[in-house]
């Protein structure tokens, strides 16, 4: 029988690095990231988000970290081992592993539209299509629950078939060679986007900074807007990176390599901005078109561009990599809770993980057709709004809480555990100087994109 966590160690810095890093990089780089940089104005709102992105995601994935790496464990008992006695931090592990399900409980159907969408633009079902055929074909598929199951299924087998071949063997090699994938094919895309005739429009848009507007939406609304992009990005709060960090010795400090992950994950971001910018501009396309950006619009710019079959496949397939990679990440935390915990071989916490995550998945999958009466937030909300508003809105912000509370204060682990856990090692030193702001104004941050995701959603 395994024994846990504590007899798994990833094999390579690299592996470590780019299974951290493929957590991070998920359908908030590369759908939700190009659609709200185009609805605020291109470079001057990446400019903003980037600041978050330092300010507010760079501390609380060095604590993640190091709870994790200091405890040897997961989410479900790293707080149990470093709390002080007679504390109940560790009834969070609760919480952290509920956010892994739920986010599954919709990541696997999303996933699966990126799955999908590399089969049906290789074999070119798409290309003889006119727009207003394009946006029907994606509300057909959305409105067909063979199709929904079907694709969101394929994404289960494929992310528990990983999990099951081991933590060196299969999650961390194949994260390897699908992030290594999604890197190569998006430098391809790149390169054929940017030297369509009239990109240099979309560049322009993209790189060239224009504060007046961006703040035609006011000043609040893009400063919230890059906030939550910079916040939601990372997934952090629900114990994604807690694992990872169990599972790397001491010889690195962790705020060096939180920043690498954080380079890497920035580095797909702006890269998908320049794969969508200069190919709207260069077909006259909007690039704030919202979520239909990716199935809608997109297509409509492949089939105008010759080759444009292949590179509608290729952009898929790097869609999928980078879905896929967030996908095994959390899976492997959703098992190594059950090898820890529960006290099951991976055999078993992958095999009773995979029935009870594709259960789970139904009702996403069925939201957009057999279930559609089902509108939590009103008309026109699907289920998909409810499990995306738990996660993004309640448990990321409010998981974040209590790893900055935890690891500041005397009645969690601490201020002096924390920096002596993360600075273990070569490379850079987490600023001892930032002590107040994380301990006082950070918290007060992270409360601020929980209330104002609730203004959004019911007063606006």
């Amino acid at each position: 029988m395994e024994q846990g966590i504590e007899r798994e160690k990833l094999g390579s810095r690299l592996g470590f690095l780019l299974l951290s890093a493929g957590c991070a990089i998920g359908l908030g780089n590369v759908w939700r990231f190009p659609f709200i940089t185009g609805a605020y104005g291109g470079a001057a709102f990446v400019l903003i988000y980037l600041v978050f992105l330092v300010i507010l995601g760079l501390p609380i994935m060095v604590m993640e970290f190091s709870v994790g790496r200091a405890a040897k464990q997961g989410i479900g008992l790293a707080f149990r081992k470093l709390e002080p006695k007679g504390t109940f931090w560790h009834l969070y592990g609760y919480g952290g592993i509920i956010g892994c399900y739920v986010l599954m409980m919709f990541y696997t159907t999303v996933t699966g539209w990126m799955l999908s969408y590399c089969w049906y633009m290789g074999s070119g079902q798409l290309s003889s299509l006119t727009p207003e055929q394009i946006g029907a074909f994606f509300g057909g598929t959305l409105g067909d629950p063979f199709d929904q199951v079907g694709w969101m299924a394929v994404t289960v087998v494929a992310g528990f078939l990983v999990c099951s071949m081991g933590l060196q063997r299969g999650v961390e090699r194949i994260t390897k060679i699908m992030m290594g994938c999604l890197l190569v094919v998006m430098l391809f895309l790149v390169i054929r986007s940017v030297t369509l005739p009239g990109a240099e429009k979309g560049i322009l848009f993209y790189l060239k900074p224009d504060f007046g507007k961006m703040f035609q939406h006011g000043i609040w609304e893009p400063i919230y807007a890059a906030m939550g992009q910079a916040f939601f990005t990372l997934s952090l709060g629900i114990g994604a990176m807690t694992i990872f960090g169990s599972y790397i010795d001491k010889q690195r400090s962790l705020t060096g390599e939180s920043i690498h992950i954080l380079l890497l994950d920035t580095f797909v971001a702006l890269m998908a901005g320049l794969i969508i910018f200069p190919a709207c501009f260069a077909f006259d396309v909007d690039a704030g078109s919202g979520p239909g950006l990716v199935f809608v619009t997109l297509p409509n710019v492949f089939n105008s561009m010759p080759g444009g079959q292949l590179w509608g496949m290729l952009f898929f397939v790097f869609m999928s990599f980078a879905a896929l990679t967030t996908i095994i990440a959390v899976l492997e935390n959703i098992v190594a809770y059950g090898i820890d915990v529960l006290k099951w071989t991976r055999k078993k916490a992958v095999t009773v993980n995979f029935v009870l995550v594709f259960l789970l998945s139904l009702p996403c999958a069925l939201g957009f057709n057999v279930l559609s009466g089902i509108q939590p937030f009103g008309p026109g909300s699907m289920i998909l709004d409810l499990e995306d508003f738990i996660v993004s809105n309640n448990l990321l912000p409010l998981g974040s809480m209590v790893f900055l509370f935890f690891c500041c204060y005397k009645r969690g682990w601490g201020w002096d555990n924390f920096i002596a856990e993360a600075d273990t090692g070569k490379g850079l030193m987490f600023p001892k100087g930032l002590r107040l702001y994380v301990k006082y104004v950070l918290p007060f941050i992270v409360f601020f994109v929980f209330v104002q995701g609730y203004i959004d959603k019911f007063f606006k």
